[in-house]
């Protein structure tokens, strides 16, 4: 689960992490009002939407305003929120449909000597907590990796012994930091591990993490993103949780306990057990197309449950076929195939489909496909189910 800005803010400074003091906004004239409040020089207006890349994107309807906008006056802010609110900003990480800004954030103006990058998130093929640090700050990391890796610093932490604190200095040591930053920046690290660790987060990232004229340190952004499997033990985070920035599609997932992420590709796939759909989305990849989705839904799942998980699929406008693999062990085929006959019957099939069923009752699920009279092509394992799905999607376009 993602949070916004203001809201990963407001939790690192609960820790000690030191940011700005900023004003959440919902109006122009509430614009103006905070930074009238926050008395400083210059301000930021920043749009509040789940994606990186805002002071560089762009809104749909005013290609020159920016999702980050610097600010000397009230009257300036006003203006700069009617510009953002309700509009649509693009950036790097939204694609071309953009996201949709409902809210803004104030932000008090500083004066930035340097910029630099800092990140928490966990290394699963480490199994240990790793700290990434660059003085590239301000950029995107995945740029400066690709051009100046030798820019990119990190340190990793076993969890069974916690962050040392000679691990925080050696990077801030790496960082060019000198004196009493060095112990400034110890802290941050420190506050960051324990909101990291307590709060069952996957990803804290600050960028930029600047270095002041005063010579201090402050999180001028920052990003959060938790476990949804710990939710359960943090009530106070999952309230967080933004339905305005979460695919309507994986929404209606999460109620019927499915596990469902939307990708980029037009080939939708509906597979029990998640290495059997990472393995079927390999091998569309490996036929030359991209699947539409990553869709699990488990080895017992119901009738109720594969019938909505199959409307979901055919509820996404870019899918241009289906593939359904199954693989039947506490899963009973048949029931598959009730429910996918079901849903096509209820939402109608408009885009090719192509199932692969094996496993328990696999031949009386394959049976009613075959009695069912609809447009259902048979596969009878998973490379054939690929290129008949990919055969039929390139003929359809074709077509």
């Amino acid at each position: 689960m993602n949070i916004h800005e203001y809201q990963a803010k407001e939790l690192l400074r609960s820790y000690g992490v030191p940011t700005p003091r900023g004003v959440l906004i919902h109006s122009p004239e509430e614009a103006r009002q905070a930074v009238r409040s926050l008395g400083t020089p210059i301000c930021a207006v920043k749009a509040q939407i789940h994606a990186g890349g805002r002071g560089a994107g762009h809104f749909r309807d005013h290609p020159e305003v920016r999702g980050v906008r610097i600010v000397k006056s009230p009257e300036e802010a006003k203006e700069a929120a009617y510009q953002m609110l309700n509009q649509t900003l693009i950036t790097r990480q939204t694609g071309a449909a953009g996201r949709v800004v409902h809210k803004l954030y104030v932000e008090a103006g500083c004066a930035i000597e340097r910029e630099l990058y800092l990140s928490m998130l966990i290394d699963r093929s480490a199994r240990k907590i790793m700290i990434v640090a660059s003085q590239a700050g301000g950029m995107s990391i995945e740029d400066v990796a690709e051009k100046t890796p030798e820019k990119i610093q990190k340190v990793w932490i076993d969890p069974e012994l916690g962050l040392g604190d000679y691990q925080a200095r050696v990077l801030a040591t790496r960082l060019a930091l000198q004196g009493q930053q060095i112990n400034e920046f110890a802290a941050i690290i420190r506050s960051v591990y324990s909101a990291f660790t307590t709060l069952d987060a996957s990803m804290i990232e600050m960028n930029p993490l600047v270095i002041t004229k005063e010579g201090g340190l402050m999180a001028l952004d920052a990003k959060m993103a938790f476990d949804d499997n710990g939710l359960f033990r943090h009530p106070q985070i999952a309230e967080l949780r933004d339905p305005n920035e979460e695919d309507p599609r994986e929404q209606e997932a999460a109620r019927f306990g499915l596990s469902y992420v939307s990708l980029d590709g037009t080939i939708g796939c509906m597979v029990n057990g998640a290495g059997l759909a990472m393995a079927t989305m390999d091998i569309i990849h490996e036929e030359g197309e991209s699947p539409a989705n990553f869709l699990d839904v488990g080895g017992g799942a119901s009738r109720e449950k594969v019938g909505a998980a199959f409307r979901i699929l055919l509820g996404d406008q870019k899918i241009e076929g289906v593939l359904v693999n199954i693989f039947g062990g506490i899963m009973r085929c048949d029931l598959i195939a009730g429910a996918v006959i079901d849903a096509c019957r209820e939402e109608g099939l408009k885009v090719p489909l192509v199932i692969r069923l094996a496993g328990t009752l696999d031949e009386e699920g394959l049976t009613m496909i075959r009695q069912s009279g609809l447009n259902i092509t048979i596969a009878t394992d998973l490379g054939d189910a690929a290129r008949k799905i990919v055969a039929e999607v390139r003929a359809r376009r074709a077509a």
